[in-house]
């Protein structure tokens, strides 16, 4: 009866593992398909003056939630991810965000509140750090679709 169990689960068993490692060659090797970049493969660019002052702001104010280098954390999501792309999230919805807080709406991280330390230029240094950030590691604007 035993060795009749071994037969039958023995070969699913060896399915599943081979279904998984296909799931994990096709979708880029580190099974992250979802459109994060993987903190180990994150690209650091020459910044511009402005993005170094972003950056700073970023670290300062944003860095707690979203992450060294904008990754994300276990509160917040990361910001170098394509539904961050200006053609779904322009400049101005991270100005907004920032001075009215948002609803949570593609992640789970629950709503983010106002960030009352920082003001629109101060914003705006931001989003040009996350924007070359997002630049150098390949998430380039793409059309909104709902």
């Amino acid at each position: 009866m035993i060795e009749r169990i071994k037969q039958l689960i023995l070969p699913i068993l060896l399915g599943a593992v081979f279904i998984g490692g296909l799931v994990i060659m096709f979708s880029g090797g580190d099974g992250n398909s979802n459109g994060e970049i993987s903190t180990a493969n994150v690209i650091i660019p020459e910044l511009s003056e402005f993005g170094q002052q972003g950056k700073g702001l970023f670290d300062a104010n944003c860095a707690a939630c979203h992450g060294e280098n904008a990754v994300g954390t276990n509160v917040g999501p990361p910001l170098l991810h394509t539904i961050y792309n200006p053609g779904h999230h322009a400049d101005e919805a991270f100005l907004r965000a920032a001075a009215l807080g948002v609803q949570a709406h593609h992640w789970g991280f629950g709503n983010m509140p106002s960030v009352p330390a920082v003001d629109r230029d101060d914003i705006l240094q931001i989003v040009r750090y996350v924007r070359e950030m997002q630049a150098a590691n390949g998430i380039a604007p793409q059309p909104h679709v709902m």
